[in-house]
């Protein structure tokens, strides 16, 4: 009886460290079946973020910077469904040490962002662009838009937002997709 015990408790072990292994390998990896694994966050963990299936932008890595945008939030104002919006968020660098973005990613796919691949020098100013493609997001009632572009630069915190909004009117004669 006393070796069965032993060997309940090996096996226990061995599917522990086994578990502990593969979790560790999900992490560490950057296969697609890894970026899509979605855990189940504890709601009893205050710090618990629940995972969106796509990975985090490694921020950079090196000394820290410090940036200073001109304005974070772009009023649009009002456009018609159809209608391209562009806007280039300005922005100094504002530290002692190169700026270095790692990655700008937008809310949706409507919002695409274009920065600066190169490190920006302490006191040098750059750009990022941010697209807008209000196709399909029209209503008629007039319901603000907002969506986000998340940067990841070597600053701290590593992650800025800057907003862009405003009404997209629905196009004349458009077909509302909600109702049939």
């Amino acid at each position: 009886m006393k070796n069965f015990r032993i060997f309940g408790f090996a096996v226990v072990l061995a599917i522990f460290a086994l578990t502990a292994c593969k979790n560790d390998k999900a992490a560490s990896t950057t296969d697609a079946a890894a970026a899509t694994a979605t855990p189940t966050p504890n709601p009893a963990d205050p710090n618990a973020q629940i995972q969106t299936g796509e990975a985090t932008p490694p921020a950079p890595t090196g000394p820290t910077t410090s940036v200073e945008f001109e304005t974070m939030v772009h009023d649009w104002g009002e456009l018609k469904e159809g209608d391209h919006m562009k806007y280039a968020f300005k922005f100094k660098n504002t530290g002692s040490e190169p700026l270095v973005i790692s990655d700008a990613k937008g809310s949706c796919g409507c919002t695409v962002p274009d920065w600066p691949r190169e490190p920006i020098a302490p006191g040098a100013s750059g750009e990022i662009k941010v697209e807008f493609d209000s196709k399909g997001k029209g209503s008629e009632d007039g319901s603000k838009q907002t969506k986000k572009v998340t940067v990841t630069a070597n600053t701290n915190p590593t992650q800025t937002y800057l907003t862009i909004t405003g009404v997209v009117k629905k196009a004349p004669g458009a077909a509302d997709p909600t109702k049939k």
